[in-house]
């Protein structure tokens, strides 16, 4: 997947951000997803409903915003 080093490389850095843009995230679920980026898209999926492609955008859209 793309990005994902920089999920892992920055995910103790990020994941504040995670959690300020998609609030119904728990720390739980955060820790459980721990920088790995299918495990925050499958999150996506489950909590807002989004499809594949939509939980790909925003994760895209989210990385994009923090390189």
């Amino acid at each position: 997947m793309m990005n994902e080093d920089i999920l892992k490389g920055k995910w103790h850095e990020i994941k504040g951000g995670v959690k300020a843009k998609w609030g119904e995230i728990t720390d739980d679920e955060l820790t459980t997803v721990d920088g790995k980026s299918e495990k925050l898209m499958g999150l996506l999926q489950t909590k807002y409903g989004y499809t594949k492609e939509k939980a790909q955008e925003e994760y895209k859209s989210f990385i994009d915003s923090h390189k």
